[in-house]
């Protein structure tokens, strides 16, 4: 039951981000800081694709993803049609690696050690869905701070 209410909070939340891209008017804004807001739109949205596709593609859905987090905070000016692909592919990853694990997977200890303690995989997963939530949220006041 917990896996499918993943799959369903990151596909409602990953097609909430592909909408906010979309919903730049000046594809440039993607990329503007200023002296408040220190992470660009693009790059929140590139982190969380770095984050996803590490997190839950390559140690769940074995993807061989390798991830570059730096350069999800670097990197700028790429196209709102590619950042859009990215978050599709990123959808379609999300789902098949969800749907490689069992009820029994959710309770094991999460392979990586990100935090201080080690987690089980339900709770990486859970709070994966909430960060995902927590940068949408800062993605939707840079687009209407700053997308004027």
């Amino acid at each position: 039951m917990l896996i499918q209410t993943l799959q369903a909070l990151f596909s409602r939340d990953l097609n909430r981000l592909r909408l906010e891209i979309e919903l730049y008017k000046n594809e440039n804004n993607l990329w503007l800081i200023d002296e408040q807001i220190i992470n660009s739109a693009g790059n929140l949205c590139l982190h969380l694709i770095g984050n996803l596709n590490t997190y839950i593609g390559a140690e769940i859905g074995k993807t061989n993803y390798v991830r570059n987090r730096p350069l999800e905070f670097s990197l700028k000016h790429i196209s709102k049609t590619d950042l859009l692909q990215k978050i599709d592919d990123t959808i379609s990853v999300v789902n098949n690696s969800l749907e490689k694990l069992s009820e029994e997977d959710l309770k094991k200890e999460y392979s990586i050690l990100v935090f201080e303690e080690k987690t089980t995989t339900e709770y990486f997963l859970v709070h994966l869905a909430t960060h995902l939530a927590y940068h949408l949220g800062q993605i939707n006041y840079h687009r209407r701070l700053l997308d004027k």
